[in-house]
C-alpha cells in the first residue's frame, strides 16, 4: 500500500528528521538511509517498522542537523589544514615535475578538510529522538494507508459480491444440467436410428449416473462459499490479511477451475468466465492489501 509519513523532534542538540514512504509490493521490504554517525541504531529503527507495516516496499530517510542554526550547510571547513594541503601538493607537483595546479575539489577529498557536526554523536544518546520522530511518521503513513485500505475494501468486497452471484446462478442450474444431458442423450439416439426400445433402461441409466458423478460440482460450490465466508472473516479482523486473502484468491481459482472443467454446460462456462475476470481483479487488489 502506498503512504508518506514524516516526523521530527529535537534531542541533545541535534534536530531528527524521519521520512517514510511505502509503495505497493506483495512482500515486505525496507530500504534505509541513515547518517554514518547512526548506523548503529538500524536494527533498532527496523524492528520498530516491523511491529507496524508488514507489507510494501518502505524507504526510510533519517536525517540528524545540528540545531540552532549553528552551520548552515551541515559542515565547516578547516582552512588551515587545506591550506596545508595545497601547500604539500604544490611542492610534490614541482619536485616530481608534473606540474602544481590542485583543484578544490581535491581539497575537499582530503582528510579531516571537511568536518560534519554530527562527527562524535552518541548514537546512543540520540535514539529517543529517533524514537520519537519515528513513530509520528509511521502514525502518519499508517493513517494514510488504512484511507486507501478503505477504499480497497469497498473494490474488494464488490469483486466478491458479484462472484457470489454467479456462484449462486451456478448452483440454482447445475441439478437442470443432468436433464439437459438425458434429453441430448436421448436425442444422440434417435438420430443414429437406433430404436429406444432396443436400449436396455439399465444401460441408459448407467450412462446418466457416470455423467452425474462426472459433472458433480456441489463440492466444489461449497468450498467456494466457504472462501467467501473467510474473506468476510478477514474484512472484520484488525490484524494484517494481505497474504490471507493472497491465498483465498488462490483458493477460489482452483475451484472455479474444477467447476469449469466438470460442469459441462454452456450457462454454467459463461458464469465460470465472469468467475474468472472477476477473480483476477481481486487478484491484482489484494496485492495492495496490507
Amino acid at each position: 500500500m502506498t503512504g508518506y509519513g514524516r516526523g521530527e523532534c529535537s534531542v541533545e542538540g541535534f534536530k531528527v528528521a524521519v521520512e517514510l514512504s511505502s509503495v505497493n509490493r506483495k512482500q515486505g521490504d525496507i530500504a534505509m538511509s541513515l547518517p554514518r554517525e547512526l548506523d548503529l541504531l538500524e536494527p533498532r529503527v527496523r524492528e520498530e517498522i516491523n511491529r507496524r507495516v508488514s507489507r510494501g516496499r518502505l524507504s526510510v530517510r533519517v536525517t540528524l542537523q545540528a540545531a540552532g542554526g549553528r552551520v548552515a550547510a551541515g559542515r565547516t571547513v578547516d582552512e588551515a589544514l587545506a591550506r596545508a594541503y595545497l601547500a604539500d601538493l604544490r611542492a610534490l607537483g614541482k619536485k616530481l615535475g608534473i606540474g602544481d595546479e590542485v583543484t578544490l575539489e581535491m581539497l575537499y577529498k582530503a582528510p579531516g578538510v571537511l568536518h560534519s557536526p554530527n562527527e562524535g554523536v552518541d548514537a546512543e544518546s540520540v535514539w529517543p529522538g529517533v524514537e520519537e520522530s519515528l513513530k509520528k511518521a509511521l502514525d502518519a503513513l499508517v493513517r494514510m494507508r488504512e484511507r486507501e485500505g478503505t477504499h480497497l475494501e469497498k473494490d474488494l468486497k464488490a469483486r466478491v459480491k458479484v462472484m457470489r452471484q454467479a456462484a449462486a446462478r451456478v448452483r440454482k442450474e447445475a441439478p437442470l444440467v443432468l436433464e439437459r444431458y438425458r434429453r441430448l442423450l436421448l436425442e444422440r439416439v434417435k438420430a443414429a436410428g437406433v430404436e429406444i426400445q432396443g436400449l436396455t433402461d439399465e444401460r441408459l441409466q448407467r450412462e446418466i449416473v457416470l455423467f452425474a458423478d462426472r459433472s458433480d460440482i456441489t463440492e466444489e460450490l461449497t468450498r467456494l462459499e466457504s472462501h467467501f465466508q473467510q474473506f468476510d472473516d478477514c474484512v472484520k479482523s484488525v490484524e494484517p490479511v494481505g497474504r490471507t486473502l493472497d491465498f483465498l484468491a488462490q483458493e477460489i481459482n482452483r475451484e472455479v477451475n474444477t467447476i469449469g472443467s466438470k460442469a459441462n454446460d454452456g450457462g454454467i462456462a459463461r458464469e465460470v468466465v465472469l468467475l474468472k475476470t472477476e477473480l483476477e481483479k481481486f487478484r491484482e487488489q489484494v496485492q495492495n492489501v496490507e
